[in-house]
């Protein structure tokens, strides 16, 4: 059977309507540029009171031409989040406001369409572009087609507050497709934003050396452990901007404590290996004060900051995992929002029985650790 006689037929076909509609190679839309990017944001930047913060707006070009005249609807394709806002990764949403509409050279009004052919439900110089709806150049309310359409868009995009609260950088990024259904063109296009946390650091006083002195054999005891003398440190945490925080230790050598447990360190090791002591590190809720917070409270979490502790005592060892957080409220909200923290932390040092110890030579305690701040 001879099969290629068959494919003449939608050649002959296409003959009789050589301008029923305009092929992909005879259209071309495009964009002024693919990616619009918001840029970088933090809980310092633009802060507001309100639920929802503005990233901006962005401007973009759209233009669509064609060798004959045609049908310049134009629909765009994404995920919606409201009637008049499209779904922005997680906690945000855009808006599209097209304006500026030029056909064949003459300004013309917009107006929004459901479907391809359809008549306009709204008509106008400018107007938002809703989700699962196109747009087309019109004249008296009456769709026109042309070779060369035009338009300038905005992209304004918003995130909720709660959005803004990352513990780690972060990148937004979503994507849209602007459909010339009838010219048969497609373009994408692509929002970008990024999130940081609003970066806190912390400070100790005197470098966060902690000097014992020296001591002598005499001075410890040689079956008991020795409690040395406590020293203290201020701690002060500053922050861009307020922020949700909590703090946890690690310990630098770790495996040299003679207690294994989540508040007590080592010391290091003395020259046959042995455990030369602990130590904690202890929070003094009285020396504590924070921006305006007229009171504050020590609360903490073994959730990783999914649930929290009501307050506690007036002094809280820091922990390996336990969250330790500061809040102005007696509820269980969890930490509040701080700039500026200044607290004293104690450190508790206690040395091993000297008849664990190898003395033959001077031992140094080398106990080391870190305490990291988490975002909230």
């Amino acid at each position: 059977m001879n099969l290629s006689r068959y494919l003449l037929l939608p050649l002959a076909l296409s003959a009789f309507t050589p301008f029923a509609c305009a092929s992909a190679d005879e259209c071309q839309l495009n964009l002024s540029q693919p990616v619009l990017d918001y840029g970088l944001m933090n809980r310092a930047i633009r802060p507001d009171s309100t639920r929802e913060r503005n990233l901006g707006e962005r401007q973009l070009s759209l233009s669509l031409s064609c060798s004959q005249p045609t049908d310049m609807s134009v629909f765009y394709r994404a995920m919606a989040a409201t009637a008049e806002r499209f779904h922005f990764a997680e906690r945000g949403s855009y808006q599209i406001l097209i304006r500026d509409a030029v056909l064949d050279g003459q300004s013309v009004d917009i107006g929004l369409i459901a479907a391809a052919g359809q008549p306009p439900s709204v008509t106008a110089s400018d107007l938002i572009w809703r989700p699962a709806h196109g747009i087309v150049p019109v004249q008296a309310g009456v769709p026109l087609k042309g070779r060369t359409f035009s338009a300038q868009l905005e992209l304004t995009a918003w995130v909720q507050e709660q959005g803004m609260q990352v513990r780690d950088a972060v990148t937004w990024e979503t994507t849209g497709v602007f459909d010339a259904v009838t010219a048969g063109s497609t373009r994408e296009a692509s929002l970008r934003a990024r999130f940081a946390p609003a970066a806190c650091e912390p400070m100790l006083s005197n470098g966060g050396v902690v000097d014992f002195g020296t001591l002598s054999k005499n001075d410890l005891s040689p079956d008991k452990s020795t409690r040395l003398p406590p020293r203290s440190l201020n701690l002060r945490v500053g922050c861009d901007a307020p922020t949700s925080f909590a703090l946890i230790m690690h310990d630098n050598r770790p495996g040299s404590a003679t207690v294994d447990s989540e508040i007590h360190y080592g010391l290091g090791k003395d020259n046959r290996n042995n455990n030369i002591g602990l130590y904690s590190l202890n929070l003094d809720l009285a020396s504590t004060s924070a921006d305006n917070h007229a009171r504050l409270h020590l609360i903490d979490s073994t959730t990783g900051g999914m649930a929290w502790s009501t307050a506690g005592p007036a002094s809280v060892p820091i922990s390996k995992s336990r969250y330790l957080g500061f809040t102005d409220n007696l509820g269980m909200a969890g930490p509040a929002q701080i700039q500026n923290l200044s607290t004293t932390v104690t450190v508790d040092a206690v040395i091993a029985p000297t008849n664990s110890l190898d003395l033959s030579s001077a031992i140094d305690l080398d106990g080391s650790g870190t305490i990291e701040i988490i975002y909230l």
